[in-house]
């Protein structure tokens, strides 16, 4: 068997499962005892070219795409361009792979180079203990995956005191050594007297023998071999079983008091449900797996034939994995469990924010945002079509102060005065009751439709009390501030809420449960995916929306800021050159997302990069039309009528950018979001009471989990549509089916007075 044979007691100079680890919260993966790499090991420029190769071969592998397109993605990422760069304006060179496909490539490339350190990094700490032998090194050089390399490298891992350790020290490895050679005559008892020595501790055969078994013990729970099989062994066969701590106790975790599913069947919420369960200690959690099975198995891999020592290397194979290797393992097992709960939370977070930001902003309106209150008071902002605060309020139309006469007043005035035309009620405490303050004041109003909206207030506190917030604006207080992000929510939600952190908006499940630097990298990734893909006003976007750009970092996005204060609107792209600190790289990866309405070059409000408007000059000479038609229905209707298969050859450019080109020149100015649907806007209320199974209601999709999905139909708590709920037929996951921001039908399945919760469906009753 592999690393076990007798040259590995004179290798194994460390333990297995260092022992003590058993209390460490096993579901945590993060619990690395790996060693970092101190300084950049230098390799020659032939080896870097062999782990360049084996890189693509295997990222191409995995993600099953061409090798060429593969090579130019890596080789673009490694000039400094960016995602959405590399997607919207290199299309010909990747072959038009999507942005996700890009970012998979980017994610895998960066995880085989880390990879392939950690490999050089182990190769040098086992050869400066003269133990690297060419078969060691070729295990380490084909491993795939970090666990390989770190189980093979665990016997040569230096690591905190053991029983093992302790044996060695007393000079009882060659011991140990006798008894791997697994003699067929001598006694054990005779061998082990030899090694009674009170200067080191060792009193009697019986005790040599133990630190003997110890040092065997430890040796085989580090075997890579035993322990990727136990590994799988106990992925593939494992339970999971949890209990209360309490069992009288009354908590959400309920159905896990008495509990259990096999490991490879358990879905991802349900682990990170687990997983906070035993963190707040209320569940104790636990991981079974019959040991017969591994004994068998790790006995058939050790013991040769018959010796005098057959049962006692029975007896250290029990030892070794009850002690070191099934407590080591269940950890591992778990950190994988949880890891895949992780990256399955983080997904659906993604996917939830990605559509969340992309909302359709409802312009054009003078919008009065509402803060709801109980004790402080209702904070209102109103703002005009731009988002400019316009005037800032506090009534008290709720609970204990109940002062509605005067709080209408208050808000007929302030209706009046700005032509207020929607009315925004934050979700948060006393919405329901502001809700139907709301509702009532417009049945009184005759003189003008008004309606209303119910939208997340999720962050708005963070945004409040932030520097951003504060420097906005000085003179007002937390909650008015809230009031005015509240209200432009409404008006542009992808520029309001990129001032907040991703994870604060709460659409999700688990956010807060997830690696938090796995989970800021990804929603970090989706806000600029969504920022680049709609584009931002060069003249009007925030240092916040400016710093999500193609190539814009914080300082850059406060540069862009400040130059345009201290000179003006930016007459055109060009312009951009001149901010301090933006280079011509920065230059070439933001531009093409800048926007300029009414600036000297049409193609400027355009997403058509300047590197083609040349491209652009040459088509417009073709055509014998001018750029000051841009827009117009004469050319829309020639564009139309335009083959970019036939037209890209005649104006040296690849298709997709041709394609892209005409497309833009189509639709000048264009917001993508405008093809989303509106939210719905309300002018009566809804109560829970109103509600009885069968009933049919539009509702807008809140959020999307695991299970099903959480829709607003106007109450004060969002119902759920179970996944067997969402359609006839099989559903594999929600986000098969619905999104957040869908408008969709439902239908009442029940209604649970008691705990405020309402079951919907989405499938038409018969």
């Amino acid at each position: 068997m592999a690393n076990v044979e007798t040259e590995g007691l004179k290798v194994k100079a460390s333990a297995g499962a260092a022992e003590g680890q058993a209390a460490e919260n096993i579901a945590n993966p993060k619990a690395s005892e790996y060693e970092e790499p101190k300084e950049k090991i230098q390799v020659s420029a032939e080896k870097k070219a062999e782990i360049q190769e084996r890189i693509l071969k295997q990222i191409s592998a995995e993600l099953q795409l061409p090798a060429g397109k593969v090579k130019t993605t890596m080789e673009l990422l490694d000039e400094g361009n960016t995602i959405p760069f590399i997607a919207r304006y290199r299309k010909e060179m990747t072959g038009e792979l999507d942005e996700n496909q890009l970012r998979d490539i980017e994610e895998r490339l960066q995880y085989l180079r880390n990879l392939e350190d950690r490999k050089i990094e182990v190769v040098r700490l086992i050869d400066e203990q003269g133990k690297l032998t060419d078969e060691l090194r070729s295990s380490i050089e084909r491993a795939v995956k970090l666990q390989e390399i770190e189980d093979l490298y665990r016997p040569y891992r230096q690591k905190r005191k053991t029983r093992a350790s302790v044996a060695k020290e007393r000079g009882l490895e060659p011991l140990a050594a006798w008894i791997w050679k697994q003699p067929r005559q001598g006694s054990l008892e005779e061998e082990a007297s030899r090694y009674i020595n009170a200067d080191k501790q060792v009193g009697s055969a019986a005790e040599a023998i133990q630190g003997a078994m110890d040092i065997l013990a430890e040796n085989i729970a580090d075997d890579a071999k035993i322990r990727a099989w136990v590994r799988r062994y106990t992925q593939d066969n494992g339970i999971i079983r949890t209990e209360a701590k309490d069992a009288k106790a009354e908590s959400v975790y309920e159905m896990y008091y008495s509990y259990q599913e096999p490991v490879k069947r358990l879905p991802p919420h349900r682990i990170l449900a687990i997983n906070r369960g035993e963190r707040e200690e209320i569940l104790k959690v636990g991981l079974d797996v019959q040991p017969d099975k591994i004994h068998d198995f790790m006995v058939r891999q050790i013991v040769r034939g018959d010796s005098v020592v057959r049962d006692v290397l029975r007896t250290i194979v029990e030892d070794a994995y009850k002690r070191l290797l099934a407590p080591s393992v269940e950890r591992e097992v778990r950190g994988e469990m949880t890891e895949a709960g992780e990256e399955q939370a983080i997904k659906i977070f993604a996917e939830n924010l990605r559509n969340l930001l992309l909302q359709a902003p409802i312009k054009g309106h003078v919008v009065l945002g509402v803060d709801p209150a109980y004790r402080t008071g209702c904070k209102l902002a109103v703002i005009d079509d731009t988002g400019k605060m316009l005037e800032i309020a506090v009534t008290y139309p709720t609970p204990p102060n109940n002062k509605v006469a005067e709080a209408k007043a208050k808000f007929k005035q302030l209706i009046s005065t700005y032509s207020v035309e929607l009315i925004v009620i934050g979700n948060g405490t006393a919405s329901r009751e502001t809700e139907q303050f709301v509702a009532e004041l417009i049945g009184e109003i005759k003189e003008r439709k008004l309606k209303y909206l119910i939208v997340s207030e999720a962050g708005a506190s963070v945004y409040s009390a932030s520097k951003l917030a504060q420097t906005e604006f000085p003179e007002l207080d937390v909650a008015e501030r809230s009031a005015i992000s509240i209200a432009r929510r409404l008006q542009d939600p992808l520029a309001e809420l990129v001032k907040i952190e991703p994870k604060a908006i709460g659409v999700g499940q688990y956010q807060h449960d997830v690696s938090q630097k796995r989970l800021d990298e990804n929603l970090k990734a989706v806000v600029e995916s969504a920022v680049n893909h709609v584009g931002v006003d060069l003249n009007t976007a925030s240092p916040s929306l400016l710093s999500y750009v193609s190539g814009v970092n914080a300082t850059l996005a406060k540069n862009i800021v400040k130059y345009r204060e201290e000179n003006g609107k930016f007459s055109s792209r060009q312009e951009l050159s001149k901010v301090p600190r933006l280079g011509a790289k920065s230059f070439e990866q933001c531009v093409g997302f800048m926007r300029i309405a009414g600036g000297r070059n049409p193609l400027d409000n355009t997403p058509i990069h300047p590197e083609s408007y040349d491209v652009v000059d040459r088509l417009f000479k073709e055509l014998r039309i001018e750029l000051a038609q841009l827009g117009s229905q004469q050319l829309l209707a020639l564009l139309q009528t335009l083959e970019p298969e036939e037209l890209a050859p005649k104006l040296g450019v690849g298709v997709p950018t041709m394609r892209d080109i005409l497309d833009s020149l189509q639709r000048p100015g264009r917001d993508p979001r405008d093809e989303v649907p509106a939210p719905i806007f309300r002018t009566d209320v809804l109560q829970l009471e109103d509600l009885v199974p069968g009933m049919e209601l539009t509702g807008t999709v809140r959020n999307v989990i695991d299970f099903g999905a959480f829709v607003d139909i106007g109450i004060k708590n969002d119902g759920l549509v179970h996944i067997s709920q969402l359609k006839n037929g099989f559903v594999k996951h929600p986000m098969d089916v619905v999104s957040v921001g869908d408008i969709v039908q439902v239908w009442v399945l029940n209604v649970d007075q008691k705990k405020g919760r309402v079951g919907l469906t989405m499938k038409k009753p018969q």
